[in-house]
């Protein structure tokens, strides 16, 4: 293996983001991923304008999009008696030089390491080898895998990047001080069904409460019958002390064990109940994340995606923030070289800022519109204005973009992370 070559642990959204970066600009790479197959795991999740001009420079262009998702038309929050408490245009509609983007996440996933698999080789990544740790010199950095069938193996790169998830072991060896994952007490049944699209026909729908609410969106377009697929995530928060009562994560969950819960949700332009009891799948998991750390860098190794900044999916920033943190990676290799120094540059320009989304999510992130309206109304209104004046609602929603970085303005008005045709000297 190349003496310059980036080692990536984790085969996700995130690693494969720097993967196909790396490639782009001249960086050897290899992808280590823990599972033994690459699966389209997963439901729905929105591509913000500033990740999609990201992936459009990669190479990842409408056509690919479209095939996984397609683009988001609107974004509105509704009060628990149907009424609307605010509603955007997104993406282009909105003036951004970019489309957002509400895909299946695994087909995205899988369109992702297709792209890797022909454009590095057939051998970029290597599943079934689990990074449990990593030691390094002033030479570089080594990599401790345990494979599928027991077996170790030690691995020698230049740089590592850790992008094994919210579970990630570098980020335990690299902050052995870390507390456990934090869960805010709230429950979240995610599943998909076939039916009509509501309002738009692309829209991103929030409806109900700051505790006990729906997330609604389709992520194809509709075939002849007029029905797409349709993503939803349904919310309750409970009390959490004592922490997450279960043992697994992602399960999968029958619809009759949480539909109660939305008996109220019916409306003449959408019968919740109906809606979940005709999906294809569900699964439960419990909303979490961690607190954030004070660097993502020890050295020569780095974190990024969940292993550095898991969050609140209040924001639909996840796997946005995931695809950035490749590009800006890339873009300090250009500026540094394949070196600490580069790291260390990513560390300076991202952790803070993006620490501190991670707890604007944590408080519901643009969700926070709920919790206004339960405070001021007990989630009950007939005119919005009148609970949350116009000025307020479009500051608020502002506010957060500017936070997580899609302001349109700035954004439209930024540089090319990574200038088009650059190569690593």
């Amino acid at each position: 293996m190349s003496g310059d070559t980036v080692l990536i642990a984790g085969g996700g959204i995130a690693g494969l983001s720097l993967a196909l970066t790396l490639h782009q600009i001249g960086v050897p790479v290899r992808v280590f991923e823990a599972s033994p197959d690459v699966k389209p795991l997963g439901v729905g999740i929105n591509l913000q304008p500033n990740a999609v001009r990201e992936l459009f420079d990669l190479g990842i262009g409408q056509d690919a999009l479209d095939e996984v998702g397609l683009p988001a038309l609107e974004w509105a929050l509704v009060g628990l008696n149907g009424n609307d408490i605010h509603a955007e245009p997104r993406g282009l509609s909105a003036g951004y030089l970019w489309p957002q983007y509400a895909v299946h996440r695994g087909a995205f996933l899988m369109l992702l390491y297709r792209t890797v698999l022909e454009r590095l080789g057939s051998d970029a990544v290597m599943t079934g080898a689990r990074a449990t740790g990593y030691a390094q010199d002033a030479d570089g950095v080594t990599l401790h895998l345990r494979h599928g069938d027991g077996t170790t193996e030690d691995v020698h790169g230049a740089l590592l990047v850790g992008a094994d998830g919210i579970h990630s072991e570098l980020r335990a060896q690299m902050h052995p001080e870390q507390g456990p994952i934090h869960w805010g007490g709230a429950l979240m049944w995610r599943g998909t069904v076939r039916a009509r699209p509501i309002r738009t026909g692309s829209s991103f729908v929030g409806l109900g409460t700051d505790r006990h609410r729906m997330v609604i969106y389709p992520i194809s377009k509709p075939d002849a019958d007029g029905r797409a697929l349709i993503n939803w995530i349904a919310e309750v928060t409970q009390d959490s002390d004592g922490g997450w009562p279960g043992e697994r994560w992602f399960i999968p969950a029958e619809t009759e064990d949480f539909v109660h819960h939305f008996d109220d949700f019916r409306y003449d332009w959408l019968d919740v109940p109906a809606m979940l009891s005709a999906s294809d799948v569900a699964y439960v998991n419990p909303m979490i994340d961690r607190d954030p750390v004070p660097t993502w860098v020890e050295g020569r190794v780095a974190l990024m995606g969940d292993a550095a900044h898991a969050m609140y999916p209040t924001g639909s920033n996840g796997a946005s923030q995931a695809i950035v943190d490749a590009r800006v990676i890339g873009a300090k290799l250009l500026a540094h070289g394949v070196s600490p120094q580069a790291l260390a540059a990513y560390d300076a320009e991202l952790c803070g800022p993006v620490s501190e989304l991670v707890l604007r999510n944590r408080q519901a992130g643009p969700f926070g519109l709920l919790t206004l309206v339960s405070e001021r109304s007990g989630g009950v209104f007939e005119d919005i204005d009148d609970v949350i004046p116009p000025e307020e609602r479009a500051a608020f929603i502002a506010d957060y973009k500017a936070a997580a970085g899609f302001a349109v303005e700035r954004l439209n008005a930024a540089p090319p992370t990574i200038p088009k045709g650059a190569r690593i000297a």
